[in-house]
């Protein structure tokens, strides 16, 4: 079942959950003069996906579709969007497009600057590099300037089908998502660089209202010191001395 919720001016948090993983796989969608879709989802979720962009805009209208990383829940079914939307570009970091993504994709991607702004009407868009946050050195992060959304990915990661929204604290979700994959057969789900501490930041200072996160609840509240805890936290369970 995929739930549709407005997280935001005009930004759609779009749900859906995977009882088999015990996760939501979300998608979100900014309607606008040039409508944005941050995340694909898996190519496998694309009929889904479709039909719950249907509801809020005519999907062949999307303008350009984003992601933080190449990964199959990022932009698996990347290609489906460019085909039913003709106008469609892709937007992402340069080393995304140039190691995986211009090779992949039906069409050639626009690759962001650090901090370049992209408009789409009314609302405007900053894209961060942040290699390696949450993972792959082609990472990036997408802020919504005008009412101070970032789109986080992986960042925040909770499990479980969650409320949609909460003002409540998430760190603690997430801590519990890294330990849990920290002693499963799949550690080192985020790594901790040398860099991770500077751009979580970078980020903080952004300030933004909404964290919209790709698997579990959308935080809304003081997302400078989410990021600042997070960065952390990170270093609490992650470096060991």
């Amino acid at each position: 079942m995929t739930i549709i919720t407005e997280i935001a001016p005009d930004i759609y948090r779009i749900s859906t959950y995977d009882p088999n993983v015990d996760l939501q796989f979300i998608q979100f969608l900014v309607k606008d003069e040039e409508p944005l879709l941050f995340h694909t989802g898996l190519k496998k979720m694309f009929p889904l996906v479709r039909d719950a962009v249907e509801k809020i805009i005519e999907p062949s209208q999307i303008r350009w579709i984003s992601f933080s990383h190449f990964e199959a829940d990022e932009c698996g079914s990347l290609n489906e969007w460019l085909t039913i939307a003709p106008n469609a570009q892709t937007v992402c970091s340069p080393i995304a497009s140039f190691v995986s993504v211009d090779d992949f994709a039906i069409r050639p991607s626009k690759s962001m600057q650090h901090a370049e702004v992209l408009n789409t009407g009314k609302y405007s868009f900053q894209f961060y590099h942040t290699p390696q946050v949450p993972h792959g050195w082609d990472a990036g992060l997408l802020f919504e300037t005008n009412n101070k959304t970032l789109f986080s990915s992986d960042l925040f990661h909770q499990f479980g089908d969650l409320e949609p929204i909460t003002e409540s604290d998430v760190i603690e979700r997430f801590r519990q998502t890294i330990v849990n994959y920290e002693a499963s057969p799949f550690p080192n789900y985020i790594p901790y660089t040398t860099h991770t501490t500077r751009i979580l930041q970078e980020l903080a200072l952004l300030k933004p209202r909404t964290l919209a996160t790709m698997h579990g609840t959308t935080f809304v509240g003081d997302g400078e010191r989410a990021l600042q805890d997070l960065a952390a936290m990170l270093r609490e369970v992650l470096v060991k001395e």
